[in-house]
This record gives structure tokens, C-alpha cells and sequence, in this order.
């Protein structure tokens, strides 16, 4: 599925003038403070069915619930109208939780390939995204640190078709009041400390299918 905002990232990468290495820093994440960082987004007796320091409705917590007849065990269905995330189980049950999708025609539907996975991803934006926003995002343009303020969270799932990276991802957000909302420029947002439990639980290779906001995959009940 090709759009005018790949276009777009791909002209960029044709036509932008190469960096040497010892022109741009490159963006780090300290693998030496992922334990403090996990900690600090975690609340103090968490528990993923009650815990809700950030105020989210109810129904977007982490919910087991009845899956869809004919779902593949392992893959991701994200249904755009409830805000939901399910994580298909072995046993016909599936994980539910809150997400927050982008905003207006950003949001991309389609069936996409996990290619990779990343504990505390440092981030770029895309040239789309500073060509849209400049005064927020150029001042990231060579990338920014790993950490709890990093827009990409503590986890990031990372969206292909075939071997081609869509820049679209499945992540934990700093901002979980955003949840249940529109509110990224593209990608699938996560509370961090609920997208840390479905991390281990997720494969690479597996299918992460992101419906039209029209669709529905299961019941929100």
C-alpha cells in the first residue's frame, strides 16, 4: 500500500545530500538505565486489570477477552472505532488494550509485518513530518536519545510490507492521556507500561492488521 506520504520519505532519501559520520551524533539509547526507565513507567503495584494513575477510561485497560472465530494466534488486530489493540491468543482469547491512532487521513489502514521489535528505540522523525510541522519536529531531524520522553516510548513494534519499513509503528507513548484518541502522526500508540506486557508476548513475523476506522474486529464490550 503505497501512499503519497512513502513518496514522499522515499524522495527524501534519494535526493537529501549525504552526512559524514562526524557531522550528526547519532541518537542513543543507555542500555544501562532500561531497568530505572521501566521502573519509573511503571506505577508502584501494578496491576495491569486496576492500575490507572493516567486517568484512561476504564474500558481501555487490559482486558482478556473472547476472540474473533478464524484469528491467527500471535497476530495484532487494531480496530480504529473502539481503540482497540487485541493480541490473539492460543485458546480462541485475545488481549485487549487502549490505543490511541493518528490523526485525520494520517492513520494508514492495512496488513503489515512485525520486522522488528525494540526495549527503549530512540526516534527520527520522517521527512514528512518535519516538512508538515517544522517548529516541532526539525529539531529532531538527526534523531533523539532512547527515554521516558522519547515519542516512541518504551517499546516499538515496527510496521513493513514486504521488506519495505512503512515508518508506521506500534509503540508506547509518554503521553498516555492521548489514549483513546486521535493523536499521533501515523502510528498506533500504547500506555508504556501495558505495551511493556505485550512486548515479550509478540513475535517478529507476526501480522499486525490496522483496520479503516469504519471496521470493527471484535466486541467492544
Amino acid at each position: 500500500m503505497l501512499t503519497k506520504r512513502h513518496f514522499i520519505i522515499s524522495a527524501a532519501a534519494l535526493f537529501s545530500a549525504p552526512l559524514s559520520a562526524s557531522a550528526v551524533a547519532a541518537a542513543t539509547t543507555d542500555r544501562s538505565k532500561w531497568d530505572a526507565w521501566d521502573a519509573q513507567v511503571t506505577p508502584p503495584n501494578y496491576d495491569p486489570r486496576t492500575s490507572n494513575p493516567w486517568g484512561v477510561g476504564e474500558r481501555f485497560l487490559p482486558r482478556l477477552v473472547e476472540a474473533n472465530l478464524g484469528l491467527t494466534p500471535g497476530d495484532i488486530h487494531v480496530d480504529a472505532v473502539a481503540r482497540y489493540l487485541y493480541h490473539i491468543q492460543n485458546d480462541g482469547t485475545a488481549m485487549r488494550y487502549g490505543v490511541a491512532i493518528a490523526k485525520g487521513d494520517l492513520y494508514e489502514p492495512g496488513t503489515y509485518t512485525i520486522k522488528r521489535k525494540a526495549k527503549w528505540p530512540t526516534w527520527t522523525p520522517t521527512a514528512s513530518m518535519i516538512k508538515r510541522d517544522p517548529d516541532l519536529y526539525a529539531q529532531h531531524a538527526d534523531g533523539m536519545d532512547a527515554g521516558p520522553s522519547n515519542p516512541l516510548g518504551s517499546r516499538a513494534f515496527y510496521l513493513f510490507v514486504g521488506n519495505r519499513d512503512t515508518y508506521l509503528r506500534i509503540h508506547g507513548s509518554p503521553s498516555p492521556q492521548s489514549i483513546g484518541g486521535r493523536a499521533s502522526s501515523g502510528c498506533v500508540r500504547m500506555i508504556m507500561a501495558h505495551i511493556n506486557g505485550l512486548y515479550e508476548q509478540v513475535n517478529t513475523g507476526s501480522t499486525a492488521v490496522l483496520y479503516a476506522p469504519e471496521r470493527l474486529v471484535s466486541s467492544t464490550s
